[in-house]
């Protein structure tokens, strides 16, 4: 145990809990989404976020965009990364909705036959992006500077954690408002609580399950750059670790519930630096694990038990 190191490194253990948090939240909400309507776990996700991450390092390396960029030409840069991160992340989710998902469904397969299909597509994502980046890690350029801003005690609040909090923070917001308040939330929420009832009212099944893994394929794409930004490198295992942190921000939060997602990823975030800091670097990822373990144990529905189903309009 080293207690005085916790001390000491309080809060910049907690700012990058926080920043850490804000990528798993993000990354949780595929998780959450899928499973709210097809109470089904997409082992895959983690590779719809890998592709995200692949996506914005390819634009930037085939634009050659790699010194310190300002202003508009820093807006813009963002911008592309953003947007080809969230399209490779998002065709990712729809191709796998369609291939791996969708004919079980039709055919009324068992969900640990999904389930199956769900890990074989992510291995099989895994070995095509090995054999074309290899075991190296793939660099992301540093776009700005990441300058201080301000201190809280003795952690930096550099221009990346508040960008990444920012983003993350605004991106949560949008969905959850797009899940309460729109005909496509609606749907979604029909979906998740009633599916036979919900077809019998005019919601289209398959649209609305693709539209669903289209928006967890987003938030993926969106929590993909973000990583770029914090550690600029990627890998074509890179999804693995932070897969089963953010599904275990999303189980911790309340699986199937949106909040939960993020108020999961927060803390996953902060015990991951905590532990850190008290057990040693070499704990840090077997803090998270423990952490899954005992909610499954104790409280297998989450913090905010309420599900997607059960969300207010």
């Amino acid at each position: 145990m080293h207690l005085h190191s916790f001390v000491t490194q309080f809060w910049p253990s907690t700012v990058d809990g926080v920043t850490l948090g804000s990528i798993y939240a993000l990354f949780a909400l595929g998780y959450t989404l899928v499973y709210g309507v097809l109470k089904l776990i997409n082992f895959a996700h983690s590779e719809v976020f890998m592709v995200g991450t692949m996506s914005a390092m390819w634009i930037m390396h085939f634009l050659n965009i790699s010194a310190i960029q300002s202003g508009f030409a820093l807006v813009g840069a963002l911008l592309l990364a953003a947007l080809f991160s969230m399209g490779g992340s998002a065709a990712t989710a729809l191709a796998l909705e369609r291939v791996a998902y969708r004919p079980l469904r039709r055919r009324g397969a068992s969900r640990l036959a999904a389930l199956i299909s769900a890990i074989g597509a992510s291995f099989v994502l895994q070995q095509v992006f090995e054999v074309y980046y290899s075991n190296q890690y793939s660099n992301f350029p540093r776009l700005f500077k990441h300058s201080t801003l301000f201190n809280i005690g003795s952690a930096q609040i550099t221009t990346d954690r508040v960008l990444i909090v920012v983003a993350a923070v605004v991106m949560m917001v949008a969905l959850e408002r797009t899940v309460a308040l729109t005909k496509l939330g609606r749907g979604i929420r029909a979906v998740a609580q009633d599916p036979e009832t919900a077809t019998l009212m005019g919601v289209n099944i398959d649209r609305t399950i693709m539209y669903t893994f289209l928006l967890g394929g987003i938030m993926a794409g969106v929590a993909a750059v973000l990583w770029n930004v914090r550690f600029e490198q990627t890998r074509f295992d890179i999804g693995f670790l932070p897969g089963i942190k953010a599904f275990t921000a999303a189980v911790l939060g309340g699986i199937g519930n949106i909040r939960g997602a993020l108020l999961g990823g927060l803390i996953i975030g902060l015990l991951e630096l905590y532990g850190a800091s008290v057990f040693g670097s070499q704990w840090r990822d077997t803090t998270v694990f423990v952490v899954l373990v005992l909610v499954l144990l104790f409280r297998p529905s989450g913090l905010l038990g309420e599900s997607l189903a059960r969300a207010r309009a």
